[in-house]
């Protein structure tokens, strides 16, 4: 799940176009976004309803007054009280012997920012019972201007412009409705509005669990004891279809505050929701083109649109939000979980505020790829200087399956790119990281910092991944002289072209129980001892054939073969019955080698006797037959 909220104005679409309920919602598709570029008659031609007459008012013009204050004449065309001139078109009129006016009244709006902004009302950002030109007047001080909301600092830019629903106070009921672990919690409050207060504490809760349905009477029962009974089928009506949209649609959160209920109809009038982008290829029928919408006081950057553009074309992921362009403290994290890992270090240890962006990438992109999303990250953190110099941390864990010392290169291009301006953004770059590969990469990483003169302290897996966040804040002395790892688990390569291990990384942990060199493998049933060796199935001198096109897996196979020590790989062949007899690329240690893949399985017994394993990666159709042909061969 990844929860993304969505703006007030694409939830109140979602909710008018697929919600399906009894009860009667007006106002549907009633609203009109404005910003700085609005063309207002634009606008009005676009949403006549914003100029829509409501009924006319005739008046007399109070002559003891020259302020615009008018008296309503009454049904017998005596004086009645006094009130506002608030009409938008007037005509004057000569009746009962004196001078009229009639003014024709307009719909009356509300306008609030439409940017995630909570609590709109108590911070005095709604305009209310508004007309057209009241609007204009209410958002000329507002409109493009910086506000401190809490502690975020940032811009209104997009407004949202809705009818003006009068109602009473007894009218406005609170509803939500949130995703947790054990299924979605729907809350409901019969005192709605601005100062509902603690929600969680009052609202009355139903929790619908996984694969359960919710049921009108339970609605009912569980929810609508508080409210009033002329409204509850009206209400356990809208209740089940609302709940049912947030489930149709893979919404996370739906909130509305207040829901007006009156004798016939629902109005609703402030709401905000958040749904499951991962849910994308589900919903895009009904979602569209759906925008996220950046958090108050966060710009959405051009090269946050840059990376995710990139992390949609590729198999890989690479993402990247800008937190403070302004900060000293930049990452480039490998895997998502790494990432939020250093995230939560860096801020435990004081750099909350020097931030400047979260993001990852992992799914072994390819080095040009790592490539473009450095140097996006390191064109963002050479741009304005910081007096104390700025700081990236390139961390990661141990990978899995990603080739560190591709990415690595790409990384590295990127910054011999930008190493003029790196040098005078005075910034100073921690490495840590571990993986197949990974001693390659970290070996190209320090190079560069050689040759250019950029300070960059590398480490491998004898460091916590963390400990480089310390180094970098300051928190710790920066380790000079690494250990030397020596178990299998770091992936040791060695630097020298060779084609053996590193001395320093052998291991004498493997079992010594292997049949002499040269001797053929034990057999079941020969004897006694030749049972008991049988046992034995693989040794540091096995060999085997690969069934199925997996190379990801035979250069995992290989890679553990040679931080094992062994002499050569495990795997002599390949069989793929769909391709004809070919060689495929891959790496023993840091050399490229070739494999020879047959399309026969006949053809790679016969060129390979010394091989008396096979790996089959045979899908269901096929693993039978192969399986079958594999055991006519003695050898195996």
């Amino acid at each position: 799940m990844s929860a993304k909220a969505i703006s007030e104005q694409t939830g109140k679409e979602f909710l008018y176009k697929y919600i399906c309920t009894t009860a009667v919602v007006q106002n549907r598709f009633r609203y009109a976004n404005v910003t700085a570029a609005t063309d207002w008659g634009q606008l009005v031609q676009d949403h006549p309803w914003l100029l829509t007459e409501v009924g006319p008012l005739i008046v007399a013009r109070d002559q003891a007054h020259d302020d615009g204050i008018i008296s309503k004449l009454d049904n017998d065309g005596g004086a009645g009280s006094s009130c506002a001139v608030i009409g938008v078109h007037a005509v004057s009129m000569l009746a009962w012997g004196g001078m009229y006016t009639v003014l024709t009244m307009t719909e009356r709006l509300v306008v609030k920012p439409d940017q995630l902004i909570k609590r709109r009302g108590k911070l005095g950002l709604v305009g209310v019972d508004l007309d057209l030109q009241g609007v204009k007047e209410w958002l000329k001080p507002r409109l493009m201007k910086e506000t401190l909301v809490g502690k975020a600092k940032g811009f209104l830019k997009n407004f949202l412009i809705e009818p003006f629903v009068p109602h009473k106070q007894e009218e406005e009921f609170y509803v939500c409705i949130y995703a947790a672990r054990e299924g979605d919690y729907l809350l409901f409050h019969h005192e709605g509005g601005v100062d509902v207060g603690d929600v969680d504490s009052k609202a009355q809760k139903l929790l619908v669990g996984v694969n359960e349905k919710l049921h009108p009477d339970s609605i009912r029962q569980k929810l609508l004891s508080h409210a009033p009974a002329a409204k509850k089928d009206m209400l356990s009506s809208f209740l089940m279809g609302l709940f049912n949209l947030y489930e149709d649609l893979y919404f996370t959160y739906l909130e509305i505050n207040p829901l007006v209920v009156s004798q016939d109809e629902v109005y609703v009038l402030d709401m905000a929701a958040k749904i499951d982008a991962t849910a994308d290829y589900l919903c895009k029928a009904k979602w569209g083109d759906v925008e996220f919408p950046p958090p108050f006081g966060r710009e959405a950057y051009p090269e946050e649109a840059y990376i995710a553009d990139l992390d949609a074309k590729s198999g890989a992921s690479l993402k990247l939000t800008l937190l403070n362009p302004h900060g000293r403290i930049w990452t480039m994290v490998a895997g998502g979980g790494a990432s939020v890992v250093y995230s939560d270090t860096i801020c435990d240890l004081g750099g909350v505020n020097d931030l400047a962006n979260y993001g990852e990438y992992s799914g072994a992109p390819s080095e040009q790829q790592t490539y473009d999303y450095a140097k996006t990250i390191l064109s963002l953190m050479t741009r304005e200087k910081h007096p104390d110099g700025k700081v990236l941390i390139i961390g990661g864990s141990i990978a899995n399956f990603t080739n560190v010392a591709a990415t690595f290169k790409g990384i590295v291009r990127a910054i011999r790119d930008y190493q003029v301006p790196l040098k005078e953004h005075e910034v100073t770059i921690f490495v840590r990281r571990g993986g197949p590969n990974y001693q390659e990469g970290l070996r190209v990483m320090g190079e560069v910092g050689k040759t250019t003169g950029i300070p960059i302290h590398v480490f491998g897996t004898e460091t916590h991944m963390t400990a480089i966040v310390g180094m970098a804040l300051g928190h710790r002395p920066i380790a000079s002289e690494p250990r030397v790892a020596v178990h299998t688990a770091n992936f040791l390569l060695n630097t020298s072209g060779s084609t053996s291990t590193p001395a320093s990384s052998r291991s004498d942990t493997f079992s010594d129980a292997r049949s002499e060199a040269g001797a053929p493998p034990a057999r079941p049933g020969a004897s006694a001892v030749s049972t008991a060796k049988a046992t034995t199935l693989f040794n540091r001198h096995t060999k085997a054939i690969v069934w199925g096109m997996q190379t990801r897996a035979v250069q995992g196979m290989l890679d553990f073969d040679y931080v094992c020590s062994r002499n050569e790989p495990s795997v002599t062949a390949m069989v793929y019955p769909f391709t004809g007899d070919h060689k495929q690329k891959f790496y023993w240690g840091h050399k490229e080698i070739l494999l020879p893949v047959y399309k026969n399985m006949s053809d790679a017994m016969k060129k390979h006797p010394e091989v008396d394993v096979l790996i089959s990666f045979a899908s269901l159709r096929s693993a039978y037959d192969s399986t079958m042909e594999t055991l006519q061969y003695a050898q195996v």
